[in-house]
């Protein structure tokens, strides 16, 4: 059995441990609730934002309006975005989503590179030798739209130098406080999605643009695509703040049951320490009444 003072000491640190877990708990209630707050006041403009790229994906003569709605028939090689974290204690967040991407992408006959938007993410990928070509950790929490535009810029440019030909989006969506779950989207080509693909367009009209057809679809087509990725960062955000309370409020509860089984045990071992020295005191006091 170990000694008093090594149990003592066992059950101070993990007094502490579980002050820390605690703390990060609360910290993490509160950065959750700032970041679904940025998503749910975002979300409205995103969507309706993918819904004007998907009616223009659906427009007769849609491959010459933009290089991004351009349908490529020899695919060559992908570019994956994937969205981690840059802090670890948050359970299996992080590697859930790797695992998600590697076994998806992993039956691709074609070449398939990443972009990383976390250093978790990017730290398995590069254990595992998959080939990163660009990296953007310590994104702000709650990001703005342009902490993440620089990600949607590299990847409009890398399609339209067609150094990829289809880009997809892996992150973790954010449900609720107990539920994120990993997605895989494909950004481009921007595409309708499969339940309107035998579906007739919701107009039958053809859009005119004013002042310049060119200009406004350089303009807003681009732009849609990287609130796209802002609104899925801002997603795997809140799942990545919901996953480390949950896991720092398990470890809390944890530590608070061991504190009270360590206790139990250390109570137990200071009883047998008294109880012993009452016998000691006992047999000495009978010693000394025999010998008078």
């Amino acid at each position: 059995m170990s000694s008093i003072r090594e149990m003592r000491q066992r059950i101070n640190s993990v007094k502490n441990i579980t002050q820390v877990t605690r703390a990060l708990q609360t910290v993490s209630a509160s950065k959750v609730r700032k970041t679904t707050l940025a998503t749910e006041q975002t979300r409205p403009y995103a969507e309706s934002a993918l819904d004007i790229l998907h009616d223009l994906a659906g427009q007769p003569g849609h491959n010459s309006l933009h290089p991004l709605l351009a349908e490529r028939t020899n695919i060559k090689n992908a570019l994956v975005v994937l969205v981690s974290s840059d802090r670890g204690l948050a359970g299996a967040f992080n590697l859930n989503i790797v695992k998600y991407a590697l076994n998806y992408f992993g039956q691709f006959k074609i070449p398939v590179s990443y972009v990383t938007a976390g250093r978790k993410g990017r730290d398995m990928l590069y254990r595992r030798k998959m080939k990163i070509v660009a990296d953007f950790p310590q994104i702000p929490s709650p990001p703005t739209f342009l902490d993440c535009a620089p990600i949607g810029k590299l990847i409009v440019e890398n399609y339209l130098d067609e150094e990829c030909d289809q880009v997809y989006l892996v992150y973790n969506r954010y449900v609720n406080m107990m539920k994120q779950i990993p997605t895989i989207e494909l950004l481009l080509p921007l595409t309708l999605p499969p339940s309107e693909e035998t579906k007739e367009s919701k107009t039958k009209a053809v859009f005119t643009y004013e002042p310049d057809q060119s200009l406004v679809l350089e303009s807003i087509v681009p732009r849609f695509t990287a609130l796209q990725v802002y609104q899925a960062i801002l997603s795997s955000h809140a799942s990545e703040h919901a996953a480390r309370m949950m896991a720092m409020r398990a470890a809390t509860d944890n530590g608070n049951d061991l504190i009270r089984s360590l206790q139990l045990d250390y109570n137990k071992a200071r009883q047998q320490i008294i109880t012993a020295d009452m016998l000691d005191i006992v047999g000495g006091v009978e010693g000394l009444a025999k010998q008078s």
